[in-house]
């Protein structure tokens, strides 16, 4: 009986996978492993391995002695170490298209709150106040504006596609991606320095690799615009915090509208939490019941998938043959 780790989730239960994997015979054991030695006590038994959050690095991965593939539960994989898996033949797969939408439609609330102070003019009134509870210069119109998205993927174009009902410019910057490609979602292709020193407000949709990590710091925020808005649903750690914090300081930006941090969640007593144009939402950009719901079938279906001994679907590390 093939067994299927889940090594950790935010599901209360694994009914959609035990639905799609236990008529193939597999054993669908649940786990939630927060730390590396927990994962070491768990993943040595496993056929296959579906994954949230726990962080699957080379460790984890040698001490996988039966595995045949590791399934991340969403679009990133950067808590797993996609360089050990290949070494030991193990492919890695995302699920990379179940939130398009809602992230798309959580980074337009960010910056609609941001551009029109949503949040502070509701709190003005849950308080017992009436008015502008920002300066008027805070309330901003979209379609006076230059949005640069960075990283074109799915989600970036989603998002460029609902800007464009905004009627504002929007530049997108993706070296994957060619210039008539982006035009075709409505967007001028640049470079990252063009897009930083011409955008009002720059919004984050690249994965955390190594060439993202801290895309966004000093030097960045020195290319922006002053009182420039910066919206980032991607990783947290694609920005740097503390060149953040400074750059709000000095009003290089007016708003940070986060649904990641970095170190997520931002401790207690963060000053981040509190800070005047903040606004952090606890990375649920991609929560809808439709959403998740797609998201574990998916992840259910590539193992079912390699249990067949059919082809697996986004593979991530170049990994091409697997069986059941």
């Amino acid at each position: 009986m093939p067994t299927v780790l889940v090594t950790d989730s935010t599901f209360e239960r694994l009914d959609v996978e035990e639905s799609i994997l236990g008529p193939l015979g597999c054993s669908v054991e649940s786990r939630q492993c927060r730390t590396v030695e927990e994962l070491l006590e768990a993943v040595g038994g496993a056929d296959y391995v579906l994954t949230q959050f726990a962080p699957v690095d080379a460790r984890v991965v040698a001490a996988m002695d039966r595995a045949k593939l590791i399934v991340r539960y969403g679009i990133g994989v950067d808590n797993v170490d996609l360089d050990a898996a290949r070494a030991r033949g193990i492919a890695v797969c995302n699920v990379p298209d179940y939130c398009v939408d809602e992230v798309a439609d959580h980074t337009l609330g960010l910056l609609l709150n941001a551009t029109r102070q949503l949040a502070a003019n509701g709190r003005r009134v849950r308080e017992g106040g009436w008015g502008l509870a920002a300066p008027l210069e805070s309330m901003r119109t979209l379609r006076d504006m230059t949005v640069g998205v960075v990283g074109f993927g799915r989600i970036g174009r989603e998002v460029a596609a609902r800007l464009s009902g905004f009627k504002c410019r929007v530049l997108a910057h993706d070296p994957n991606v060619a210039a008539d490609e982006a035009a075709r979602f409505g967007a001028e292709s640049v470079d990252l320095n063009g897009l930083l020193a011409a955008s009002d407000a720059v919004t984050l949709h690249c994965p955390s690799t190594p060439r993202t990590k801290r895309l966004i710091g000093r030097d960045a925020f020195e290319r922006m615009k002053a009182g420039a808005i910066l919206v980032n649903v991607a990783r947290g750690d694609v920005v740097d915090t503390d060149a953040m914090r400074a750059a709000l300081r000095s009003g290089r930006l007016s708003d940070a509208v986060l649904d990641v941090t970095d170190p997520e969640p931002p401790p207690p007593g963060d000053p981040l939490r509190t800070a005047d144009g903040v606004l952090i939402t606890p990375h649920v950009a991609s929560a809808s019941v439709r959403a998740m719901r797609r998201l574990r079938e998916t992840a259910a279906e590539t193992v079912a998938r390699a249990v067949r001994g059919e082809p697996l679907p986004n593979v991530v590390n170049g990994v091409v043959s697997t069986a059941g």
